[in-house]
């Protein structure tokens, strides 16, 4: 069993592959600036937006299936925001009664719940892009590049290995679980005892796992701090950004402010 596929990063030689990482990560923030700062309902320019991602992962040589795949499971999150279909005033689109109460959908609210899920929707498949083309260490070295603290790399850096330690503790109980575990040949024979049985089985093993994981992360870290580590990685120095990044870097940056002007200008 392999933890594979905890890692996002797929292999590739398209020219998003071979971009710095550093124009990635800044583009993909501005990017996901841009769509956070739009108004509600400026859908001329959510469409614009869509067609500019579109493109990017066209590009990018990834699929559109896997972008699309990944970026749904994002979709969930956003029935936080649900309850301003009847929360917000406005013209009324439907109205009901359910136990007494009075449900009213409004046009104001479905607006702000079409345009909160386009914004997450979009801003995922950004990251899920640029995740998916750029090795994770690379993406750590360009926010060192970018004078993000220190102490805020040096979380995510170890946020991101230790949950492949976790996951791995996580397979060494399952493989151990399966070794003890008996399996009957009849089909109609179950094995095991009551849901109360497995549900108490399945709690002893999530704190197993507790246990194990923050011990061995402690002997992990101590081993770093054994090897001189001081709370940043080292790394070779980056080479300069390419004539051909900063190109891509100014042409797309001038795009998004392009794209925020004209949707200001579509709500006055």
């Amino acid at each position: 069993m392999h933890i594979h596929f905890l890692d996002p990063y797929r292999e590739g030689s398209s020219p998003l592959h071979r971009l710095d990482a550093r124009v990635k990560f800044i583009l993909t923030l501005a990017f996901i600036l841009t769509v956070a700062l739009l108004p509600v309902g400026v859908w001329p320019v959510y469409v614009l937006l869509f067609s500019l991602s579109l493109s990017v992962e066209i590009l990018s040589e990834l699929g559109l299936g896997y972008v699309y795949k990944r970026s749904a499971l994002a979709l969930p999150f956003v029935l936080a925001a649900l309850p301003l279909i009847f929360t917000l005033p406005g013209r009324s689109l439907w109205t009901t009664s359910l136990f007494g109460w009075t449900l009213s959908i409004s046009q104001a609210g479905v607006e702000r719940f079409a345009s909160i899920g386009l914004k997450s929707w979009l801003s995922v498949q950004m990251a899920i892009v640029m995740t998916a083309s750029t090795p994770f260490p690379e993406l750590l070295v360009a926010m060192r590049a970018l004078r993000i603290p220190r102490l805020l790399v040096a979380i995510f850096g170890l946020m991101w290995r230790y949950l492949f330690v976790f996951a791995d503790e996580t397979l060494r109980l399952i493989r151990a679980r399966a070794a003890r575990s008996g399996r009957a040949e009849q089909a109609d024979l179950k094995t095991g005892g009551s849901l109360a049985w497995r549900a108490r089985v399945a709690g002893g093993m999530a704190g197993n796992l507790f246990l194990r994981a923050f011990d061995r992360s402690d002997r992990i870290y101590m081993a770093m701090l054994a090897r001189g580590y001081d709370g940043e990685v080292r790394s070779m120095p980056m080479r300069p950004i390419q004539p051909v990044g900063w190109f891509v870097l100014g042409t797309g940056l001038l795009l998004l402010v392009s794209l925020l002007g004209l949707a200001l200008l579509l709500t006055v």
